[in-house]
C-alpha cells in the first residue's frame, strides 16, 4: 500500500491526499512529528519537509513531483491533460497555486489564530491531550506576534498576503463563473491543487480532516465568510464531495503512528 508521510494541517499534504482520493488509490497516512520525526524523515529521504510518498522502496518528495509520479505510475483518471493548451494552463495554475495560495494561506491563518485563542486551541488534532490544548490556548497574542516576526510574519506582510489572496480568489471565482472546472469540463491537477491548498483559508464542510467538527466551514474571517468568494468555496466543497474520501467515523481511516517508523 502507498504510504504518505504528512502533517494533517499541511495544505501541501492535503493537496496530495485529494489527488490520491481522486485517483482512487488506497494509502496509509503516517504523521511526521515535528522535530524528531523530521530527523527520521531526513534519514529516509534526504530532506525534512512533507509530503513524501512511499511506493514500494521508492520515496517521492514534493507535492508536484508526487502528482507527476502518480500520473505516470497510475494513469487512470489522469491529472494532466494531453491537449497542449490545456496542459500548459493546468501546469501554470498548479505552480501559481503552490506559490500563492499555499504560501500566503499560512500567513493569513497565522493572523487568524493570533487573534483568537479558541480558534488556536481548536486547530489542534482531536487526539491532542487537554493539558496541551489548555497550554496552547493560554499563549498570549503578543507572544505569537513576536514568534510571527521571527519567521517573517510582520503585520505588513500578513496584510499584504491577505490582500493578494483576495485578488487570487476573485480571479479563480471569475474562471469558474461559466465553467465547472478551472481548465475545462473535466477536473485536472489545477483544480485539485487549488482546492487542496485552500483548506487553510476555509476548512471544508465535510469530515475530511482530523479536526473538531466545530471548525468545519470556518477559516480566515475576511476570506471564509466573504460573499464575494462564496462561488469559489461552494465549488471547492462540491469537488470534495465528489472525490475526497471522508474520515471513517470522524477520525483518521488508518492507524498511523504519531511519528514515522524506520524500515
Amino acid at each position: 500500500m502507498l504510504e504518505l508521510y504528512q502533517w494533517e494541517l499541511s495544505q501541501y499534504s492535503e493537496k496530495v491526499r485529494l489527488i490520491l482520493d481522486y485517483k482512487g488509490l488506497e494509502y496509509r497516512k503516517i504523521e511526521v512529528t515535528p522535530g524528531i520525526g523530521q530527523i527520521e524523515l531526513f534519514r529516509l529521504t534526504g530532506q525534512r519537509q512533507v509530503p513524501v510518498l512511499k511506493d514500494g522502496n521508492r520515496y517521492i518528495a514534493d507535492s508536484t513531483e508526487i502528482a507527476k509520479y502518480l500520473d505516470l505510475k497510475y494513469p487512470d483518471r489522469p491529472l494532466i491533460p494531453q491537449n497542449p493548451k490545456q496542459k500548459a494552463l493546468t501546469l501554470l495554475i498548479e505552480e501559481w497555486a503552490d506559490e500563492s495560495i499555499g504560501i500566503k494561506g499560512r500567513k493569513a491563518l497565522f493572523a487568524a489564530i493570533s487573534q483568537d485563542q479558541n480558534f488556536r486551541k481548536s486547530l489542534l488534532p482531536t487526539s491532542t491531550p487537554d493539558i496541551f490544548r489548555n497550554l496552547v490556548e493560554g499563549v498570549p497574542s503578543d507572544i505569537l506576534t513576536v514568534l510571527g516576526l521571527g519567521v517573517g510574519y510582520s503585520p505588513d506582510i500578513i496584510k499584504s498576503a491577505i490582500a493578494d489572496l483576495k485578488q487570487d480568489l476573485e480571479a479563480v471565482t471569475l474562471l469558474l463563473t461559466d465553467s465547472p472546472y478551472l481548465t475545462g469540463d473535466e477536473p485536472t491537477l489545477a483544480d485539485l491543487a487549488v482546492a487542496g491548498l485552500s483548506i487553510l483559508l476555509k476548512f471544508p464542510e465535510g469530515a475530511y480532516l482530523d479536526l473538531p467538527a466545530s471548525l468545519r466551514g470556518q477559516g480566515v474571517p475576511t476570506l471564509a465568510h466573504n460573499p464575494d468568494y462564496q462561488l469559489f468555496f461552494e465549488w471547492r466543497d462540491r469537488l470534495y464531495a465528489q472525490f475526497r474520501k471522508p474520515l471513517i467515523g470522524g477520525s483518521p481511516s488508518s492507524t498511523a503512528p504519531t511519528s514515522i517508523q524506520i524500515d
